[in-house]
């Protein structure tokens, strides 16, 4: 009789000591003959969305956010390859990112591993010298992007069916502060990635930034539960049983 698998102290920490496991596929799933993964990654401390997916058709973003408009105008140009890209993350941070990552698709790739699982990632709280394109915000989207071909790489085979979810606990505020950075808001995004997704676009109830619409004067409005997102995401990623609250977005999976 074959010996099942058990996992190492270090195969379920990795690098970012954070890996929470789910081994159970749903018998419909199996019944469709799909095996899909499902990884959550948690950015701690509040991505800025405002930076990170900018709506650069908004004209009041343009007055809030000045300096990254003229990134953005750079990147068009031909100055930088991305948002992410300019510097380049190094050292510690892009290995702590790719460590985690890698090793966590590796294990969820296994026949005998977990389908669905979530890594945390430390250092997205950037109150200073942010920047989405020369600042903290780029080496850290830099560090992320790396994290998300690991993840390719490490799932192997296993990748046409993954969708992968990058999401944070807040977002930041509309308006840069005294210190080229921004604080604690309400809104910000969800980032969805993987060959099981149906991507390339962004999907929103855009409640806009100019002074009025900004929440409580200094915030990018919620339109939408991220818990009701990521239930129907990952309901519609597995075949799991759903019930109440929750959003549909079953067409943005890939069904083989």
């Amino acid at each position: 009789m074959e010996r099942p698998h058990l996992a190492t102290r270090r195969e379920m920490l990795l690098a970012s000591g954070v890996l929470f496991a789910w081994a159970y596929m749903p018998s419909l799933a199996q019944a469709e003959g799909r095996d899909p993964r499902f990884l959550v990654i948690v950015l701690h401390g509040a991505l800025d969305g405002l930076a990170t997916v900018a709506p650069v058709g908004d004209p009041n973003w343009v007055r809030l956010r000045v300096e990254e408009r003229n990134a953005l105008a750079a990147i068009a140009s031909g100055g930088l390859d991305e948002i992410g890209h300019g510097p380049k993350p190094v050292g510690p941070l892009l290995a702590y990112f790719t460590e985690a990552a890698s090793g966590a698709a590796r294990f969820m790739a296994r026949p005998d591993g977990p389908r669905a699982g979530a890594l945390a990632f430390d250092g997205w709280d950037t109150h200073a010298n942010e920047g989405a394109a020369h600042g903290r915000l780029s080496v850290l989207l830099g560090a992320l992007d790396g994290a998300l071909a690991a993840i390719e790489g490490g799932m192997s085979a296993a990748w046409k069916e993954t969708v992968v979810a990058v999401i944070t606990e807040f977002g930041r505020t509309a308006r840069i502060n005294g210190t080229e950075g921004t604080d604690h808001g309400t809104a910000t995004v969800a980032l969805l990635a993987g060959a099981a997704l149906k991507g390339g676009r962004v999907i929103a109830d855009w409640p806009g930034v100019a002074d009025a619409a900004l929440y409580q004067g200094r915030d990018l409005k919620p339109t939408a539960d991220l818990r009701a997102v990521m239930k129907g995401t990952f309901c519609a990623t597995t075949c799991a049983p759903t019930n109440s609250h929750w959003r549909d977005t079953s067409s943005l999976i890939v069904r083989a």
